[in-house]
């Protein structure tokens, strides 16, 4: 019987969430075990600031110093995970690991959920909204765990891939 993947949190040096998860998803690759950790999250929001008399839009950190890891707790994935440069520890009590309840996944916004994404490669769209906006392009990527789709756009002559949320798109026909 397969094991089910869990939300496990992991306890990082401040500043090196995001390299945390670039290493794992690094070393999980390299060792073809993307069946057993599934994801790695560095839960993220949006927020306005003032800088220089504008307000500025920029994304911050939910819980700085942690970074989430979906996965199936086994003696490797947990050596891996463990052993990362920057990470301190997994958070529960002792070194035992303890994963999110169903409960604490709902309310930190990180379920599964597959975005329907009605956009498929190599389809011309529009971005409407944000920095784009207007730009015409073609989609080269999408991530429906994530609810985002990659779209080559022409800039100063070079294609140039851009991230976009799915909502921000429209097909042209």
């Amino acid at each position: 019987m397969a094991e089910e993947a869990k939300w496990y949190v992991v306890h990082t040096y401040s500043g090196y969430e995001n390299k945390v998860k670039d290493s794992i998803e690094k070393t999980v690759a390299n060792r073809g075990m993307q069946d057993l950790v599934k994801e790695v999250a560095v839960p993220m929001e949006d927020s306005v600031e003032e800088k220089n008399g504008k307000q500025v839009e920029v994304k911050r950190k939910v819980f700085p110093g942690y970074v989430l890891v979906n996965m199936v707790m086994n003696d490797n994935t947990w050596y891996i995970v463990r052993n990362t440069r920057g990470v301190t520890g997994f958070v529960g009590p002792g070194s035992k690991p303890v994963a999110l309840s169903d409960e604490e996944v709902r309310k930190l916004g990180i379920s599964s959920v597959q975005f329907n994404i009605d956009v498929e490669l190599g389809e011309s769209v529009q971005i409407e909204g944000g920095s784009y906006d207007g730009s015409v392009g073609e989609v080269s990527g999408i991530r429906p765990e994530e609810g985002i789709v990659v779209v080559a756009l022409n800039i100063f002559g070079k294609a140039t891939d851009v991230e976009v949320n799915y909502t921000q798109i429209k097909k042209l026909d």
